[in-house]
């Protein structure tokens, strides 16, 4: 009995991600990680720690890490924007969407059905397909800036008008004038980027797998290797 098999016949590597672009994806997703650890026990602070309370400073240092690593996300944000205007044009993909394009959303229509199982084959892009960078729009790139923004409005309610934490973002309290109203929104807004993470790391591997298209390693080589398949 003879074996059908499926065997590749052409391999296409192109340069997707430049290396600013891969750095600030690991950097930026361990901050995040951080954040988000940080960010819980600060919202649910520990009820009691063992020993002297002289001798123990432990949601001060939780609060000085999330402060920490806010500072470092924002400061790799700033220099991402950058990277928008001097880097590939892969690397402003997740920065807007061609709302105005009918075949952005064409193909956009194709991926949904795609990823529901309906379509076949999916189409393959040298950088985000049109669904996922919808997606990252969305429920990455904007929430980040949200969480940026609400977060040193937070830190200038104990930093005091004069700060210049409060000069660049006390304008969001004429938004929500009560701070805890801020606070609920910033931790609604982390919850927002992690629900996306794990759909992130669930599509990567799905596509990694289903599309013949090596999505995990480019992040570390900058290489997107397409094979093309034939019976």
């Amino acid at each position: 009995m003879a074996l059908h098999a499926k065997k590749a016949v052409g391999r296409l590597s192109v340069h997707v991600y430049d290396a600013p672009v891969r750095i600030w994806h690991w950097v930026n997703a361990f901050s995040i990680l951080i954040l988000a650890l940080t960010g819980y026990f600060i919202g649910s602070p520990l009820t009691s720690v063992s020993g002297e309370a002289s001798a123990n400073y432990l949601m001060g240092r939780i609060r000085f890490i999330h402060f920490a690593a806010a500072q470092i996300l924002t400061v790799l944000l700033i220099l991402r924007v950058y990277w928008v205007f001097v880097g590939s044009v892969h690397a402003r993909q997740i920065f807007y969407l061609p709302i105005w394009s009918g075949r952005f959303w064409k193909e956009w229509s194709h991926e949904v059905r795609w990823y529901m199982f309906m379509a076949p084959q999916p189409r393959k892009y040298p950088g985000h397909n049109p669904l996922a960078r919808f997606t990252m729009f969305l429920m990455f790139t904007l929430p980040l800036f949200f969480m940026v923004i609400t977060g040193f409005a937070l830190y200038s309610d104990g930093a005091g008008r004069d700060s210049w934490e409060y000069v660049l973002f006390g304008w969001v309290f004429s938004i929500w004038p009560n701070s805890q109203d801020i606070h609920t929104n910033h931790h609604l807004g982390m919850w927002v980027i992690l629900i996306f993470a794990i759909v992130h790391i669930y599509v990567v591997v799905r596509e990694d797998i289903m599309s013949s298209q090596s999505i995990i390693s480019s992040m570390f080589s900058g290489e997107r290797l397409s094979k093309d398949m034939e019976d």
